[in-house]
């Protein structure tokens, strides 16, 4: 048992550990926040941006979007490298925490090498069909695809992407065969699903809505369990007969494990201020998405359930990043 001396001792190291990690975070930052994230122009790119420029109001310094295009592994890595001390931040959306279910020798874990921040932003997809496809509802879609004897062939973007996440969900629980036909961009899969020479898509409101308007596609449903203010009059898929089904691309912030708790607080508070703004929460919600704005805790239990719930749709598909 350790000496009245040893216990005091431990007491008083374990009080200025903690004093010094809360006089961290109260002098943050103190020099330019780095924020890494995917390709310029991108959906996390342009809400990385947006979070940028709360905090530069905020703390009265300079951020720096460093984009970092191609895998995420990149983008891990140099949040990865990086001291804990909350100046470099990682702005990611699904694929960082999914991809080490896709790929083998993923260099990084992401709830072991990194720590959640604050969920961000949520975005829903709408399942789309060509003119041509006798169903007007979810329910129709799938009585369609049960009597095709080769199944129907759906659109999809990169391995992994939501467009291809979203079918492969709604496949399983459906019990119907959809054949993926994958394309390398959006707008070569948009065009063929227009011509007809593929039948349906997962894509995002604001790319569907103006074929939608123009009849070049019909909307059945959207993949949110809420229904997107975009697309008002749209059922969910969850309640249009397949119940629990919910598919959305997330962004959320994180930074390097080891990363002083108060400093974490710090970040999330300062960072779910930015996200509060009038403005970013109008140009999310015309952009298709939502602003979430959550505590660390809250992100890591969406996490937790993110990657089990996926882990098992891209397991039994047999998915395998390109």
């Amino acid at each position: 048992m350790p000496s009245p001396f040893a216990l005091a001792f431990l007491m008083l190291f374990s009080a200025t550990a903690f004093g010094a990690d809360r006089s961290a975070a109260q002098d943050y930052p103190r020099k330019p926040i780095r924020i890494v994230t995917g390709e310029a122009g991108g959906g996390s790119d342009i809400a990385a941006r947006q979070i940028g420029q709360g905090l530069n109001d905020s703390l009265g310094i300079p951020v720096v979007i460093d984009n970092r295009g191609g895998s995420v592994v990149i983008q891990a890595g140099l949040a990865g490298q990086a001291q804990p001390d909350g100046h470099t931040l990682l702005f990611a959306s699904t694929p960082f925490w999914l991809l080490p279910f896709m790929q083998s020798n993923v260099p990084y874990d992401p709830l072991k090498d990194f720590m959640p921040i604050t969920l961000a932003t949520r975005a829903s997809n709408v399942l789309v069909v060509h003119p041509g496809v006798a169903a007007n509802t979810v329910k129709e879609l799938i009585a369609v695809a049960k009597q095709s004897a080769q199944g129907l062939n759906y659109a999809s973007t990169g391995t992994g992407s939501s467009t291809h996440l979203s079918a492969e969900l709604f496949k399983a629980m459906a019990g119907v065969n959809l054949v993926r036909v994958g394309y390398k961009g959006s707008a070569p899969a948009l065009a063929d699903l227009i011509s007809g020479q593929t039948q349906l898509m997962f894509i995002t409101a604001v790319v569907a809505t103006p074929q939608v308007k123009s009849g070049r596609l019909r909307a059945l449903a959207v993949t949110s369990l809420k229904p997107s203010p975009l697309l008002p009059d749209l059922p969910t898929i969850s309640s249009s007969g397949l119940a629990g089904y919910e598919s959305a691309v997330l962004t959320g912030m994180f930074v390097r494990a080891g990363t002083p708790a108060p400093l974490v607080e710090r970040i999330n508070r300062e960072t779910v201020r930015a996200l509060n703004r009038t403005e970013v929460r109008e140009r999310q919600l015309s952009a298709g998405g939502e602003v979430v704005a959550s505590t660390p805790d809250e992100f890591t239990a969406v996490l937790k359930s993110e990657m089990a719930k996926w882990s098992k749709v891209i397991r039994d598909a047999g998915i395998r990043a390109e």
